[in-house]
């Protein structure tokens, strides 16, 4: 009785395994689909409008630079599990490590155009963060590759990120919500739950894996992203 229970289990595990590999695949492909033909669409159908240009690449950026990571995870995931794909995936977390920050720059200055603010100050402080984030993210000592990368490195490089996040929140909040039809206006909403849901994972998943799950909220606030940019460019056209 006691080898047939510890049977079941193991065929259960296994099963619940492969429930969360089809699962994690199925919601990973439609987000990547999303967010590329989401860019695609708004660079063909942005012309003439260089913010909505803007945001089809901000977009593809976002999608190209995630599969990065989530194509080799699904992989690992169907095939010898996790703890045997570490170099690539440690090579894809440091990709999209880079492209978020390109991806939230970009936000930054869609921003700057939409709402018509220039100050040197925060571009040069924008660009310096930007600047350090990818700095600390390509050091020797993050070990990318390895499955015991120190925390330490994790907390420093995702400093810069959250003072970039810090700003953006700030900045769409102060002049996104001044109009109630503004396309942009929960803009603040949608980076704030990134980040949010981003931050427990950097400081928790490693010793707490579950907390990885949070990741899948993290995502849906990207693709609010996009879809911002999506009605921001309806809006656009309409006025035309």
């Amino acid at each position: 009785m006691h080898i047939l229970a510890s049977r079941i289990v193991v065929i259960a595990a296994d099963r619940g395994e492969k429930m969360q590999a089809i699962m994690e695949a199925a919601f990973d492909a439609v987000y990547l689909s999303f967010a590329i033909v989401a860019g695609i669409f708004l660079v063909v159908k942005g012309k003439g409008s260089t913010t909505v240009v803007l945001f089809g690449i901000m977009s593809m950026i976002l999608g190209i630079g995630d599969s990065f990571h989530l194509v080799p995870r699904v992989y690992a995931l169907f095939t010898t599990g996790l703890e045997a794909n570490v170099h690539s995936l440690g090579i894809g977390k440091l990709v999209t490590s880079v492209t978020m920050t390109v991806f939230y720059i970009l936000l930054y200055f869609i921003y700057r155009m939409i709402y018509e603010k220039k100050s040197i100050a925060l571009d040069v402080s924008m660009v310096f963060l930007a600047v350090l984030r990818i700095v600390l993210c390509l050091l020797p000592g993050n070990r990318w590759t390895s499955a015991d990368a120190p925390l330490s490195y994790g907390i420093a490089r995702n400093i810069p990120f959250a003072a970039i996040g810090i700003l953006l929140i700030w900045l769409f909040h102060r002049d996104a919500r001044k109009k109630m039809d503004d396309p942009l206006r929960n803009m603040d909403v949608a980076i704030s739950l990134s980040f949010i849901f981003y931050i427990p994972v950097v400081l928790f998943a490693d010793k707490f894996p579950p907390v990885g799950m949070l990741m899948i909220p993290k995502t849906l606030a990207y693709v609010w992203v996009v879809a911002m940019g999506l009605m921001y460019r309806k809006e656009a056209s309409d006025r035309k």
